[in-house]
C-alpha cells in the first residue's frame, strides 16, 4: 500500500504588496500613474507609495481603484490584508527568535510523537507550535503562567529542575479535559460517585475507567488520562479549569492497579477539600499538609484504618482474597496497603493488577 506523504502548509519569509499587482494592471492597461490619479482622484504619490507597499489600501481606495481598472475591490481588499498578514508574522518571526534558547527546554520531540504539535523544520516556526500548543503569544507569557508562584504555589522539586516536561504533561491534560463534556460542578454529587467508583476496583479496567470517568463528568470533573512523560515521575495531578469545572490528571507510572486508584482517590480528596486556585501535584510527597491530608482521605476511602491491623497479618492470598471481597475492593488494593504496612514489598505482588494503555495511539 503506498502511503502518500503528509503535506506542510508553505511558509514565505517574504511578503508581496499588493501594488505589485496594481503595477501588472497598470501596464495591462498601457496606464501611467499620473492617469491613474485623475481617474481615482488619488495624488501620484499616493499611487507610488501603494505601488511600493508602504500606503496600505483602504476600502476607500479599493472602491476607487474598482471604477478606474475594472478590478473588483474585493480583490485589492484581500490582497492588502494578505499582505498585512504577512507582515505581521515575519515581524513575530523575528521577535520569536530571542526565544529560541527556551524551545530547549520543552520535550517537543516527545510532544510531536504524541501527535500533540506538527512538526517543524525551521526551529522559529517550531517554537510557533509549541506556543500555540501551551496557548500563549512568547516564552515570557509561559513564565507569567507555568513559572509564577501565584499561579501554581503548591511545586514539586520536578517542576523546579525539570518545567519544561513538567509543564507539558499538565497542558497535554488540560487540552484533554477542556475537550471533555462534564456538568457543573456538584460537590454532594461527586462524594457519592465516589462511593461508586470505589466499587468500580473490583472490575477489569476496559469497564471500570470509563464508568469512572463517566461518573466523574456526571458530577462535574474531568478525568484526564495522558501516559507519563519522560523526567516526570508524577502519579497525578488536579487542577480547576474553571468554578465549575476541575480536571483530575492521572498516568500509569508503576503500572500497578493499587498506585492508579490510590492517586485518583488522591486528587479526589483535592477536589473536595482543597481550594480552587492552586495546582495540587502527587508526586509521593508526605511533608506538604495538602498532600498528607490527600493521602489520608484516599487511604480511609480505600480501605478504613480500622482494618489495618487485620491486613498487616495476612499470611495468604487466600485470605488476602476473602478480605478484599469483605471489603469490596480490588485484591490488588489490600495487597498493596499489605505491603505498604509491612513494608514487605514482595509479597502477594501475584494480587496486583498490572495495568497498561491500550495501544502505542494513545500516547497524547
Amino acid at each position: 500500500m503506498v502511503m502518500a506523504k503528509k503535506r506542510y502548509k508553505f511558509e514565505p519569509d517574504y511578503a508581496i504588496p499588493p501594488g505589485k499587482t496594481l503595477r501588472e494592471v497598470m501596464e495591462s492597461l498601457d496606464m501611467s500613474q499620473k492617469e491613474l490619479a485623475i481617474r481615482t482622484g488619488l495624488t501620484v504619490q499616493s499611487i507610488n507609495r501603494i505601488s511600493k507597499g508602504d500606503q496600505p489600501i483602504t476600502y476607500e481606495t479599493a472602491n476607487k481603484l474598482e471604477f478606474a481598472t475594472g478590478v473588483p475591490s474585493r480583490m485589492w481588499n484581500n490582497l492588502e490584508a494578505q499582505y498585512r498578514e504577512q507582515l505581521a508574522k515575519i515581524q513575530e518571526r523575528h521577535q520569536l527568535a530571542a526565544d529560541l534558547d527556551w524551545l530547549k527546554t520543552i520535550p517537543v520531540k516527545e510532544l510531536i510523537q504524541r501527535g500533540a504539535i506538527e512538526p517543524r523544520t525551521e526551529k522559529v516556526l517550531l517554537l510557533r507550535e509549541i506556543l500555540k500548543f501551551y496557548g500563549v503569544s512568547n516564552a515570557e507569557a509561559w513564565e507569567n503562567i507555568w513559572a509564577e508562584p501565584a499561579i501554581a504555589a503548591r511545586r514539586s522539586q520536578c517542576f523546579e529542575t525539570c518545567p519544561g516536561p513538567a509543564s507539558a504533561w499538565i497542558r497535554l491534560g488540560e487540552i484533554q479535559a477542556h475537550q471533555m463534556t462534564c456538568r457543573p460542578f456538584d460537590k454532594r454529587g461527586f462524594a457519592l460517585a465516589l462511593r461508586k467508583i470505589r466499587l468500580l476496583t473490583i472490575a477489569d479496567p476496559e469497564k471500570s475507567i470509563p464508568e469512572t470517568i463517566r461518573l466523574c463528568a456526571e458530577a462535574g470533573v474531568a478525568l484526564a488520562l495522558v501516559p507519563e512523560m519522560k523526567k516526570v515521575p508524577w502519579h497525578g495531578a488536579t487542577k480547576w479549569l474553571s468554578a465549575a469545572k476541575a480536571m483530575i490528571l492521572l498516568n500509569l507510572w508503576g503500572k500497578r492497579e493499587d498506585q492508579f486508584w490510590f492517586s485518583f482517590f488522591h486528587e479526589a480528596g483535592h477536589v473536595l477539600n482543597d481550594s480552587k486556585k492552586d495546582l495540587y501535584i502527587n508526586d509521593g510527597s508526605i511533608h506538604d499538609p495538602c498532600e498528607q491530608k490527600a493521602n489520608e482521605f484516599a487511604a480511609e476511602i480505600l480501605i478504613p484504618k480500622d482494618r489495618n491491623d487485620e491486613i498487616s497479618q495476612l499470611r495468604s492470598k487466600a485470605a488476602a482474597v476473602r478480605l478484599a471481597g469483605d471489603l469490596q475492593v480490588s485484591p490488588g488494593i489490600v495487597a498493596g496497603r499489605f505491603q505498604h504496612l509491612t513494608r514487605k514489598w514482595n509479597y502477594f505482588n501475584g494480587l496486583i493488577n498490572k495495568l497498561q494503555w491500550a495501544s502505542p495511539d494513545s500516547r497524547t
